[in-house]
């Protein structure tokens, strides 16, 4: 039976009510990405979604970003110029670690690295960042898998450092026509109606394809779908779109293995 992975953004509540439905999630998808210290989540926070992952049998993922918590990590950074290099990989192992530790303080391990924010969309394009995300994760466990954008050069650092790379598509965004995610600060590129986000999700599954902010039907060939746990509605979304795709013969089960 066919399967795909239905991923979600967590550990990043800052306060009591996002924090349990971010644990909410937990119970509908396959795999969670864990904030672990960049744009959001603290060593409390990072230990309660991993406690809260093995309840429920979700793979752990890190999910590091620029080191800039004043702005969620949604606001681009340029290499040389707000950050250098070495600064931005230093805090990038040590975000990844801190979490790994923790895990392995649960007795379990982290399965793979998604980006967060602006980090993740600047690496799509950008071969540097892309270079040095892959070599920060081969630096920590060549094993970890690395979870990014489809045709990005994310997919093509992952190739030459000879890891594994997971293709991601969104439930809760909207796409360019290049099948890139649409700027945050253009207006409907969060998908808010519950409606448009399970025709998005149970298309990108079944038909391979979404139709672009511009109304284009694009094919993308994507192994995870991911729901942001920050998104209005997220745990009716998770929900929701569980059963829908269920109901379509897919199952939802997790590309690694699961602690």
């Amino acid at each position: 039976m066919k399967s795909i992975d239905l991923n979600a953004d967590l550990g990043e509540a800052d306060n009591a009510e996002w924090a349990r439905n971010e644990l909410q999630m937990l119970r509908y998808i396959s795999s969670a990405n864990i904030a672990c210290g960049g744009h959001a989540g603290t060593e409390k926070s990072m230990r309660h979604m991993i406690c809260g992952t093995k309840e429920n049998g979700v793979a752990i993922g890190a999910h590091p970003s620029y080191p800039d918590k004043a702005h969620f990590g949604r606001k681009s950074m340029v290499i040389g110029k707000d950050i250098s290099a070495a600064n931005l990989k230093a805090s990038l192992l040590e975000q990844i670690t801190v979490l790994a530790e923790i895990a392995a303080q649960e007795e379990v391990f982290i399965s793979h690295v998604k980006p967060h924010g602006a980090l993740y969309n600047d690496a799509v394009k950008d071969e540097e960042k892309a270079n040095l995300l892959a070599e920060v994760i081969d630096t920590i466990d060549p094993r970890l898998i690395f979870m990014g954008g489809p045709n990005s050069e994310m997919g093509k650092a992952a190739k030459l450092r000879g890891l594994k790379f997971i293709a991601e598509g969104f439930i809760d965004r909207r796409y360019t026509d290049d099948g890139h995610l649409q700027s945050r600060h253009i207006s409907g590129a969060v998908i808010k109606d519950q409606k448009a986000r399970l025709i998005q999700a149970k298309k990108l599954v079944t038909m391979k394809s979404v139709t672009t902010a511009t109304g284009k039907e694009l094919a993308i060939n994507v192994k995870t779908l991911c729901l942001h746990g920050d998104s209005a509605g997220a745990v009716e979304t998770a929900r929701l779109a569980r059963r829908e795709i269920e109901a379509a013969g897919v199952t939802i089960k997790a590309f690694a293995r699961v602690h």
